[in-house]
């Protein structure tokens, strides 16, 4: 979907169909019907089987299934007990395209759906003054953010090299407090489980630099909005970076950015020194850091292919 596709896309309810819930006994079916409007359904209790054509998808509680006009489809509700399904019927003024997916999931913790799910509910249960303005509203959000895809659950990119992840997630534990202290080169690889000499090597050919340049790069690039949107005194902000004192974090600084910290704070954001983190292509290492509200990553795990279905 392209930009000019999202911004033409406006979203209408289906007078009485939804946003709301429906309790249905054990066993219970519906179906095959052809489906009228777009259709967003999630289980809140129990379970469900989902039929369309050769599809036949399972339904939980954590799953947001995506129904589209034209749909020659079917439900099957739990034959053990009771099932408690969550819907809300809309139009949309952009066509349905043969790639958009069916279901996501709405369990991950940076993704947004399963809090938009839950206001709608709200909405549609309390009926604010304006709420059909709201709700359209909020499933329009709801809609493109399930057509773009979910946030990833954890940061760890398939691009970087699995001794660079570990190494980060030293890093990140020892950042969780907030404060960006330096880690010896033994530290990092010993966390990575190879020798300093692998590492060094791994950081080189991925960044051009080693581990603990990389690091501090790392650390400065966090001084940026203490500078520009803190009261806080450079020897504050040295501590917050994991310098010892203002002179060292001054000094480094200067070095990276080609002027002082108290130069930079005085500074445009538009006219400032480009940031080491960008200029020196880090990126993919920033992501893997504790932002706000993050605990310790978590441990690589393998991956499971899953079948999708469109």
């Amino acid at each position: 979907m392209t930009d000019d596709d999202r911004q033409m896309i406006s979203v209408d309810l289906v007078a009485r169909l939804g946003p709301s819930v429906a309790d249905y006994p054990p066993g219970s079916t519906f179906g095959p019907r052809n489906a009228r409007s777009y259709q967003f359904v999630w289980l809140l209790r129990g379970s469900a089987t989902w039929l369309w054509d050769d599809v036949v998808l399972p339904l939980v509680p954590g799953k947001l299934l995506l129904i589209r006009p034209g749909m020659h489809d079917s439900f099957r509700w739990d034959p053990r007990i009771p099932t408690r399904h969550a819907y809300v019927h809309f139009t949309l003024t952009a066509p349905a395209q043969a790639n958009w997916p069916l279901v996501r999931d709405l369990t991950g913790r940076h993704d947004p759906m399963g809090a938009l799910c839950h206001y709608l509910l709200w909405l549609g249960a309390e009926r604010p003054p304006g709420w059909q303005v709201q709700a359209c509203e909020t499933l329009r959000l709801l809609v493109l953010t399930f057509l773009t895809g979910p946030a990833p659950t954890a940061r760890t990119p398939a691009a970087l090299p699995e001794a660079v992840v570990a190494a980060m997630r030293a890093v990140r534990e020892h950042w969780s407090g907030g404060v960006a202290r330096p880690i010896p080169l033994r530290q990092l690889a010993s966390a990575a489980q190879v020798s300093p000499s692998t590492l060094c090597r791994t950081f080189r050919r991925r960044f051009g630099i080693g581990p603990v340049a990389a690091i501090e790069l790392l650390r400065l690039t966090r001084a940026e909005p203490l500078l520009w949107q803190s009261n806080l005194s450079m020897q504050a902000i040295a501590a917050q970076c994991g310098f010892a004192d203002a002179y060292h974090f001054s000094r480094r600084f200067r070095a990276i950015y080609g002027m002082a910290p108290t130069t930079f704070r005085l500074t445009a954001p538009e006219t400032a020194p480009p940031s080491p983190v960008e200029s020196g292509g880090l990126a993919a290492l920033q992501s893997l850091l504790p932002g706000p509200h993050d605990g310790p990553l978590p441990e690589r795990r393998p991956y499971s292919i899953r079948p999708t279905v469109s």
